[in-house]
C-alpha cells in the first residue's frame, strides 16, 4: 500500500499522547531494559571519544602536530556512539510500532540489528544536517554582505534563518519514523516529511510543545525520569506518525 495523500489524514494530538502512553505500558520493562542495555554499551564509546577529545585539546596546547592515538580514540568513540544510537532508535521504534498495533514485543524485537534500517536513518540524518549547514552558511554570507552596508541589515538573514529552521524542524518531526517505516530511500525522507506535515504543521507544532513539556517534567527526575521519557515520547511521536502517514510498514522494518 502506498502512502496517503498529503492533507487527507489529520493529527489528533491528545489521542496521540494517549495512544503513545498505552503503547509504552504494553511493554514498559522491555523498553527500559533495552535502554539500559544500550546505555551500558554506549558508555565506553562515549568515554573513549571524551578521552580522545581531551587529549587533542591537551596536545594542541603543547604544539604536537600528529596526535595519532588521540585522533583514533576520538574516531572510534564517535563511530561506536553513532552505531549504538542507530541500533537504539531502530529497536525502540520497532517496539513502539508493535505496541501501537496492540501486540507485546519480545526483547528480541528491540535488540535485532537491522543494517538497512540503520543506514536509512543515518542517511536521512546526514542529509538533514547538510541542509541545515547550507542554510546557515548562506545566511552567514548574506549577513556578512549586508553588514558591510549597515549592521542593522545583517540581522535580517538571521531572523529568516531562525524562521526557516523552526519550520524545517517541525516538518522533520517524524524523521526517525519516516526513515524507518515510510520510505526505503533516504533522499526522499525530507521531502516526504515536508509534504505530509505541512497541511497539519500547527498541530505538529502543538505536539512538539506538549512533548517538550513532558520531557521537562521527566528531566526533573534526573536520569530515571529521562529513562522513561525517551521511549514514551517515541511512542507518542510514532502514534502521531501513524495518524498522518498511515499504519502501514512501508519498508519491512517488522519483517
Amino acid at each position: 500500500m502506498g502512502l496517503p495523500t498529503p492533507g487527507t489524514n489529520k493529527i489528533q494530538v491528545l489521542r496521540a499522547v494517549e495512544d503513545g502512553w498505552q503503547a509504552f505500558c504494553r511493554a514498559p520493562w522491555s523498553f527500559l531494559l533495552f535502554q539500559i542495555l544500550s546505555g551500558l554499551i554506549m558508555l565506553p564509546f562515549v568515554a573513549i571519544a571524551a578521552a580522545g577529545g581531551a587529549r587533542l585539546a591537551e596536545v594542541r596546547e603543547l604544539m604536537v602536530l600528529h596526535p595519532v592515538g588521540a585522533w583514533m580514540a576520538l574516531i572510534v568513540g564517535v563511530i561506536g556512539h553513532v552505531i549504538v544510537a542507530l541500533w537504539t532508535f531502530v529497536g525502540l521504534t520497532r517496539g513502539a510500532w508493535i505496541c501501537l498495533e496492540g501486540r507485546k514485543p519480545s526483547f528480541a524485537d528491540f535488540t535485532r540489528w537491522d543494517r538497512p534500517a540503520s543506514a536509512r536513518l543515518l542517511g536521512s540524518a546526514v542529509l538533514l544536517a547538510i541542509l541545515v549547514g547550507v542554510a546557515v552558511a548562506i545566511a552567514a554570507l548574506i549577513g556578512t554582505g549586508l553588514g558591510k552596508v549597515n549592521m542593522v541589515l545583517s540581522v535580517i538573514p538571521m531572523i529568516v534563518l531562525t524562521i526557516f529552521l523552526i519550520w524545517l524542524g517541525i516538518t522533520q518531526k517524524f524523521l526517525i519514523q519516516t526513515s524507518l517505516l515510510g520510505t526505503s530511500e533516504p533522499t526522499k525522507t525530507i521531502g516526504l516529511g515536508v509534504n505530509m506535515v505541512n497541511p497539519s504543521w500547527w498541530m505538529v507544532l502543538w505536539l512538539a510543545v506538549i512533548e517538550g513539556v513532558i520531557n521537562t517534567i521527566g528531566g526533573l527526575f534526573s536520569y530515571g525520569g529521562l529513562l522513561v521519557v525517551v521511549p514514551v515520547l517515541l511512542c507518542i511521536s510514532t502514534a502521531a506518525y501513524r495518524q498522518l502517514f498511515g499504519p502501514e510498514d512501508q519498508t519491512g522494518l517488522l519483517s
